[in-house]
């Protein structure tokens, strides 16, 4: 009848180096809501499960095999997430880059607001459908309209010039609309204007590019690189 005074079974050997194994798991807090920690720290309660199971009722080994797989699946998804993490920190790095070879060059910005000198502000139309007039409308702050006609244009680009000086604009800044054919939608504006500096805010938003004749933007509102 030796079986049946086989019942000190947590006084063996394991259980100690078990034990020593779920302080060194314990030892790391701060890891401890990691997918790696724990399933490391599963694996160690598995091991001592089976270590002092009931030799005439084992384990069944299906329930830690599912969760095992758990584990690996959380793990992958926390590897996918930093991996994800690490490209869009690549991507912004890669866009400041990007932006600041822009100072010196000519850019075209989607905008209608315009901040005029003494020389003309250059930009373009884009057309969907062809006019029989175009007319610009420039206004300044205090609701004064100047008008600055195209003539006749067929679909696509048009390019034109503001002259303060020919116009009689002081500088400042000023809002610029289209008149076309009745029943044609608004057509696109680009301001035209050569990026002086490129500032990165503290806040992590969208790279800022400061252009000539249309202030700072954000980097997203360049619409075409080069004259």
């Amino acid at each position: 009848m030796s079986l049946a005074q086989f019942t000190a079974l947590t006084a063996d050997s394991p259980v100690s180096a078990t034990a020593g194994q779920e302080r060194s798991v314990t030892a790391n807090p701060a890891d401890r809501n990691s997918a790696t920690s724990l399933q490391n720290e599963f694996i160690t309660l598995m091991v001592a499960q089976v270590q002092n199971q009931d030799p005439l009722n084992p384990l069944d080994g299906t329930e830690y095999v599912s969760q095992l797989a758990q584990f690996s699946q959380v793990q992958s998804t926390e590897n996918m997430a930093q991996v994800m993490q690490n490209s869009m920190v690549l991507l912004d790095n890669m866009q400041v880059l990007s932006t600041a070879g822009l100072v010196g060059q000519t850019v075209f910005v989607n905008t209608n607001e315009v901040e005029l000198g003494s020389g003309p502000q250059h930009g373009k139309l884009e057309l969907a459908h062809a006019s029989n007039m175009v007319t610009l409308t420039i206004t300044d702050e205090y609701g004064q309209e100047t008008s600055l006609p195209l003539g006749a244009h067929g679909q696509g680009d048009v390019d034109f010039a503001i002259d303060p000086q020919a116009l009689g604009l002081k500088p400042g800044k000023y809002t610029v609309s289209v008149n076309v054919d009745k029943g044609q939608g608004q057509p696109v504006m680009l301001m035209a204007g050569e990026v002086s500096q490129v500032r990165v805010p503290s806040n992590g938003g969208a790279t800022l590019v400061n252009v000539a004749g249309v202030g700072s933007v954000p980097f997203y509102q360049i619409s075409q690189f080069g004259a």
